[in-house]
């Protein structure tokens, strides 16, 4: 379905928002429609003033998040499909790091708080499942698992995001942090390598 021209603008103040956030540039009303053909008055029609703004900036955020989540298809290796879902979860970073930046910005309420709750529940059923299939011993507590892995992808992710680190550091790190952590949730080492490879290869 074509995007109206209302959500087209609604996505252009969201997208500039963040980026000007990220730029550390004062985001004032005149400064944000600049350029972008909306009058200072969209921000009111579109979010009802600037608190809605920032809702709305997080919110595109794990919006975008939970559809390239969503991308990931489920194979017969649980293990595989978890180091998969991680590099969906690097990849969207990647492509739009003014949103990942202000995703965890607590500043402002999420209009719809089930978002961070959906994703995170993406990584729980994905360790749930490698629990089943006998990959990770039973006494493993799928929410800590998936609370790790969250933790360990989302600090190597801004550590490249903010050019502490550079993108190959990805490459080379994440399978490693991975491995370590499904490994130490029951997995076979030489058996998990060949998963988290073939799951992180995705990213490229």
């Amino acid at each position: 379905m074509p995007r109206t021209a209302s959500a087209a603008v609604r996505l252009v103040l969201v997208e500039r928002a963040a980026q000007m956030l990220a730029r550390r540039e004062p985001v004032t009303l005149r400064a944000l429609v600049e350029g972008t053909g909306a009058s200072t008055m969209a921000v009111y029609t579109h979010f009802g003033g600037m608190p809605g703004l920032w809702r709305a900036v997080r919110q595109e955020g794990f919006t975008r998040l939970a559809a390239r989540l969503d991308q990931v298809r489920p194979t017969s290796d649980p293990v595989r499909d978890l180091a998969a879902l991680g590099a969906a979860y690097v990849d969207n970073a990647l492509s739009n790091p003014a949103l990942y930046r202000t995703m965890y910005d607590a500043v402002a309420d999420l209009d719809d708080p089930q978002a961070v709750a959906g994703a995170f529940g993406v990584l729980v059923s994905g360790v749930a499942r490698a629990r089943e299939r006998g990959r990770f011993v039973d006494a493993g507590d799928p929410e800590a698992v998936a609370t790790q892995m969250w933790a360990a992808g989302h600090g190597l992710t801004m550590l490249v995001i903010t050019g502490v680190l550079p993108r190959e550091a990805l490459m080379v790190h994440a399978p490693v942090i991975l491995t370590a952590l499904f490994v130490s949730a029951g997995d076979d080492e030489e058996r998990c390598r060949r998963s988290v490879r073939a799951g992180w290869s995705a990213l490229g």
